[in-house]
């Protein structure tokens, strides 16, 4: 599954289209390397995703066929770090 599809899938970024804008301003590494938005993801990858205000670290656990339920979602990952450089902006929960 692309990289970009992954963080949609999973739900660590609203739309595919900002998982693109992220990947595409080198603000994505896979493995520590920056990735693309078209980067096959595959299980035991280690993602980082730089939000700007925080930074998320994430391991692959599983890559589902297709889209998954919301309740599964966060199956498909497992939390290796999360750092918060200030408060998360008024839209996020």
């Amino acid at each position: 599954m692309r990289l970009d599809k992954f963080l949609q899938v999973s739900r660590l970024v609203r739309r595919r289209v900002l998982a693109n804008s992220l990947c595409d301003g080198g603000r994505v590494t896979r493995n520590g390397h920056p990735a693309r938005a078209s980067a096959e993801v595959a299980a035991g990858d280690v993602l980082r995703i730089d939000y700007g205000w925080r930074q998320l670290e994430v391991r692959v656990v599983s890559v589902p066929a297709g889209a998954v339920g919301k309740a599964s979602a966060a199956d498909l990952w497992e939390l290796v770090r999360d750092v918060r450089a200030g408060p998360p902006p008024a839209d996020e929960p």
